[in-house]
């Protein structure tokens, strides 16, 4: 079914794969594709339950945290922590989400008067945690009666839900019914389904994810029926599901071979505990595959390169082509909050080129998790927040990060353990800046993230020599991700191009040899830019 080319045991997206799986020429119900992949989840190492009941989900709940935790709940004290903890009435998706992806770990007050915290997930080790399979629950204490097609549990609540159409149905039916679900039943009884973090849809073909909320807070889901008043609805669209791929951004869209990757257990447990972000806005963001293989190729090189204390060199770096609109400040955000949780990183600082990109970078990062980085309106504040041990991510300017180095020759910060992570900075002066720092910085890794890299056939004619390549300033390519694999995965538009003439031949001329033209000189010419902006202007909105 699967043939794995090359996989690391610690990445979360497979490095390469080709698939084997034959396409089945014969009639697949739904039913049958559902058989179909449960059996291959149980040769995952999941174990599958003949739950049907929210009764028997309750039950096994309790159980699982009682194995996570290592603790016996008494009935008095379980009934306490379901009903406040888990089950909370007042609580809808938006808080349960909070639960999962923040505050994981609830205090139990137990009827001896102690306390003692209670672990839904476990997030440091990941594979403490349990995985179990359901299929076909059902239930009635909502608007209608459904009945569910496949739910993972971990730890005995469900995070990720299944629902499949037999082969030649377009998925969206799928995508449609669980809307449907959402405002029908997710929120009924206990409301436990709306602690669902990521759900699947596929039709054996073609297969899809996405998260409980969406990035698009602009459609608004129609209202239909009534829907209890503490339920907080999602606006889902289904233009913003996400492919699942390789980590040379391949497809694996057959339902056999995303179940071989994406729900093998390292992987799921990775995207549900590291690589989904909850928003200041109330958004699950759940990172697409482009984006967690670019943040594991930096910590991967961080690691090898402190490992091998090769820090400070060109070899601890690097660089990730991701084209615009994909999705880079996400990626790198990731990438600084993970980055400065490892133990022996003192510092992350993201460098942009310019003040209004300062800003708006801030604000990004701020939605993202509010706090989590610093910003700086002056050198003097760079210089207190690079000497403040809680300052761990910090947003600034090259030139005042240029600046800070001119006027501080030495000191501890210059001693420290650092990722420097730059966007776009690719400027005339990028050069003498970019020598400076690392002739100042003893123990750094350098990263740069860029849409537009530079190589020895785009580089200019000005600035430094050494310098003028991105491979030259960063170091190896880690990742790309380019704007036709963008189009391909419909991340980005298409281009529209228009050919306008500029300039009229005369016929029967003669070609003959001339000294070429002055190319910088030409397009830089005031009177082509004046001409362009009037083009723009007339021809689009």
């Amino acid at each position: 079914m699967y043939d794995l080319v090359a996989e690391n045991e610690n990445s979360t997206v497979v490095a390469e794969y080709q698939s084997e799986y034959k396409r089945t020429v014969t009639y697949q119900s739904e039913s049958d594709l559902e058989k179909a992949f449960i059996e291959q989840l149980k040769t995952q190492a999941y174990e599958y339950l003949p739950i049907k009941s929210e009764q028997d989900l309750i039950v096994n709940l309790r159980v699982q945290l009682e194995q996570l935790n290592d603790i016996q709940f008494t009935d008095n004290e379980w009934n306490q922590f379901f009903t406040a903890k888990i089950a909370n009435p007042n609580s809808g998706i938006e808080e349960k989400t909070t639960i999962i992806q923040e505050d994981h770990i609830q205090l139990l007050t137990r009827d001896d008067g102690t306390t003692k915290n209670i672990y839904l997930l476990d997030k440091e080790n990941i594979h403490n945690n349990r995985l179990q399979v359901i299929n076909q629950y059902e239930t009635d204490a909502g608007e209608r009666s459904n009945r569910y097609d496949v739910t993972i549990l971990v730890n005995g609540l469900p995070l990720v839900h299944v629902e499949l159409k037999r082969r030649g149905v377009d998925i969206k039916e799928a995508f449609n019914q669980i809307n449907r679900y959402n405002r029908e039943s997710f929120w009924a009884g206990s409301g436990l389904f709306e602690y669902v973090q990521l759900f699947v849809i596929s039709n054996g073909t073609y297969t899809k994810y996405y998260s409980n909320t969406t990035r698009n807070q602009h459609i608004k889901e129609n209202s239909i029926g009534k829907i209890r008043s503490n339920s907080k609805k999602t606006s889902n669209s289904f233009e913003f599901t996400s492919w699942w791929a390789d980590a040379e951004n391949c497809p694996i869209v057959e339902l056999m071979d995303f179940g071989q990757t994406f729900f093998s257990k390292h992987t799921l447990l990775n995207i549900l505990t590291k690589y989904c972000v909850f928003t200041s806005e109330k958004m699950l963001l759940v990172m697409r595959p482009y984006q967690i293989a670019a943040t594991e190729k930096i910590l991967g090189r961080i690691n090898s390169s402190n490992n091998y204390k090769n820090y400070g060199t060109i070899h601890s770096g690097g660089y990730i082509w991701h084209t615009t609109g994909s999705g880079k400040t996400l990626t790198s955000f990731k990438t600084a909050q993970l980055a400065s949780h490892l133990p022996y990183i003192d510092k992350v600082l993201f460098v942009v080129d310019r003040k209004d990109l300062d800003y708006q970078t801030m604000k990004e990062y701020d939605k993202f998790e509010k706090g989590a980085a610093n910003s700086n309106t002056s050198t003097a504040v760079l210089a207190k927040q690079l000497n403040d041990s809680n300052s761990k991510i910090i947003i600034t300017t090259i030139q005042k990060l240029d600046q800070f180095i001119k006027k501080h020759k030495s000191g501890k910060i210059l001693n420290s353990h650092i990722v420097i992570i730059f966007d776009e900075c690719h400027r005339s002066q990028f050069g003498d800046m970019h020598a400076a720092i690392t002739k100042s910085f003893k123990r750094y890794h350098i990263f740069g993230f860029t849409g537009t890299p530079i190589f020895a056939a785009n580089a200019s004619g000005s600035g430094r020599p050494d310098l003028k390549t991105t491979e030259q300033a960063f170091g190896d390519k880690l990742h790309t991700y380019t704007i036709v694999n963008a189009i391909t995965d419909k991340n980005v538009l298409p281009f529209r191009i228009d050919y306008v003439a500029t300039m009229r031949e005369e016929e029967n001329i003669k070609d003959g040899k001339v000294w070429d033209i002055d190319r910088e000189k030409a397009l830089a010419s005031p009177e082509r830019i004046a001409n362009i902006v009037q083009y723009i202007r007339e021809h689009f909105d």
